[in-house]
């Protein structure tokens, strides 16, 4: 597949740790907190996007979790940052360490190239 045949995508890599707050809660009350207080925002407010949420913390401890976000365009991940921002999840139940966003094979698009560093074995 050609690089020019598929739409570019926002990719953030929300690099995350857990705060005593989050710590504190059993993990019933974490999911609920979730449920109740970030997702419902996040869902009500945004459009276009999808996550997927990864454990880190038996590797790392700087960073606890990886939450990756894919957004249709630059606008959808405006939209989640600021919703997830009204959320107790941002800095409260969770430090943001670093946000790494980018274009998946950005380079083959920009030089109309095959994305050669995509592999599947």
């Amino acid at each position: 597949m050609s690089a020019q045949e598929t739409a570019p995508v926002v990719t953030a890599f929300m690099l995350i740790k857990t705060t005593p707050e989050w710590l504190a809660m059993t993990p019933h009350e974490r999911v609920d907190a979730l449920n109740t207080k970030v997702m419902p925002v996040v869902k009500a407010k945004t459009t276009g996007v999808r996550s997927r949420f990864y454990d880190t913390e038996f590797y790392s401890t700087r960073v606890t979790d990886v939450w990756v976000w894919e957004a249709d365009d630059h606008a959808a991940y405006q939209l989640l940052i600021d919703a997830l921002r009204e959320t107790p999840f941002w800095d409260r139940y969770f430090e943001i360490v670093d946000l790494l966003v980018g274009t998946e094979n950005g380079y083959a698009r920009t030089y109309d190239v095959d994305p050669v560093t995509t592999v599947s074995t």
